[in-house]
């Protein structure tokens, strides 16, 4: 239900309220009226990451995601295109799958057996009149988009361009090989927490001197401009010019040099995605508990020293990529105080569990790291529900990419909702 007038005018006072330069105020990670503009002025309208083409290798694989009241059915269909279907029966509205994934020979309504193909159209209607025309009856589609093994769905029916995003992520995507990889392992988390928070926690490292033990030994990005030592921005410099000399070779190309997490996302030009590549510490190749390579190398990378691929969209996709392994993160708000994630671990195509890899050494870094963030996700949940709370300032050093996701966020909310599906 779209908001009425009464109801927007509140919500604008309460855009209105924001300090500048600092955090957003407690009714934005609480309210239903929030949540609910949330659903309709930025999820409904925008391109989300749904999976990888690798969950569904085979004609009939499907998986299921749900967005607030909608749920969708990504399946392949008999010549190998994918489909975002309206998981809603055309007949009396019955959910036609209930399971996260599977594989059908044909999508059957379990109340009166209205029967579709994998494409979504109505091949059977036991019991109808003669006359019905099954061409009108088939399941509603969701726009989608593929982008190197990478899924994208809207519920709008006017989204962002997606050609020039594309166009921008593709090359550094492309050895990567999400499109032939294979998915190691997915793992689920409920947590306990707004969809914005979990945002604020992914855009600064802040926290992760303390937080993230694993990641600090892989990665420079906690250093920032106010505690990089003349030593560390030696090692950065001498790690970037490394790794330039040795990616060219490879075609590759070192997009962030800088202390600190690299921009994202652009209040001021409204992108929604953003990709780079930046080196890891000396002696990491992969971001394992030790640093070493743990599967095969992925996708064209014949060395393994290729840094990490980082690739965001807003506002649900995150993905760190290794020489060796991907892990994808996908969130999708289930309430004002509930966010749903997907971490999904991919590896080379042909890579063999036991054999090529093993799950106890691939999974720890970004399982420990995910788990860590969702823990400190959950206490600022908590606290932002105090009658004592008060949005504090943000560190112009550590949290430029917080304030300017909250500045994106803003300018989202209060944008125009046409052309969203109902």
């Amino acid at each position: 239900m779209s908001l009425d007038q009464s109801e927007l005018a509140d919500l604008e006072r309460l855009v209105q309220s924001r300090q500048e330069g600092h955090g957003l105020p407690g009714e934005f990670y609480r309210d239903e009226l929030v949540y609910r503009a949330d659903v309709e002025r930025v999820w409904r309208r925008g391109w989300l990451f749904a999976g990888h083409t690798s969950e569904i290798p085979e004609p009939g694989n499907y998986f299921t995601l749900r967005l607030d009241t909608d749920s969708l059915i990504i399946i392949r269909d008999d010549e190998g295109q994918v489909h975002a279907l309206h998981n809603v029966c055309r007949h009396r509205g019955t959910m036609l799958c209930e399971e996260d994934c599977g594989t059908v020979g044909r999508i059957v309504c379990p109340y009166h057996q209205w029967t579709y193909a994998r494409d979504g159209s109505l091949v059977s209607s036991p019991g109808m009149q003669e006359d019905l025309n099954k061409s009108e009856l088939g399941l509603v589609a969701a726009q989608l988009q593929e982008l190197e093994g990478m899924l994208f769905i809207s519920l709008s029916e006017e989204p962002p361009d997606f050609e020039e995003a594309a166009a921008q992520v593709q090359p550094f995507v492309r050895p990567q090989g999400f499109e032939r990889a294979r998915v190691a392992k997915i793992v689920d988390y409920d947590v306990a927490a707004n969809w914005k928070i979990i945002w604020e926690n992914n855009r600064e490292c802040y926290h992760c001197n303390v937080n993230h033990p694993q990641y600090i030994k892989a990665n420079f990005d906690h250093y920032n401009a106010d505690d990089t030592s003349d030593r560390i921005q030696a090692e950065i410099e001498m790690a970037n010019r490394r790794s330039e000399e040795k990616w060219a070779r490879e075609g590759l190309a070192i997009t962030h040099t800088s202390t600190g997490m690299a921009p994202f996302p652009d209040a001021d030009r409204d992108l929604w995605y953003s990709a780079n590549r930046t080196a890891l510490v000396d002696g990491y190749l992969s971001e394992s508990m030790d640093g070493r390579q743990v599967a095969p190398l992925m996708g064209d990378y014949t060395d393994p020293d290729v840094g990490t691929l980082r690739v965001r969209t807003m506002p649900n996709f995150w993905n760190h990529s290794s020489c060796d392994h991907a892990v994808s993160t996908r969130i999708l708000p289930a309430g004002p105080q509930r966010t749903l994630l997907r971490v999904t671990w991919l590896v080379h195509e042909d890579a063999v569990e036991g054999r090529d890899y093993k799950l106890e050494e691939l999974m720890p870094f970004w399982q420990l790291t995910s788990e860590q963030d969702w823990e400190l996700c959950e206490r600022v949940q908590k606290g932002v529900q105090s009658s004592s709370y008060t949005p504090g300032p943000f560190s112009t050093y550590k949290e430029y990419n917080v304030d300017s996701f909250v500045r994106w966020y803003l300018q989202q909310l209060m944008k125009p909702a046409a052309g969203t599906q109902r």
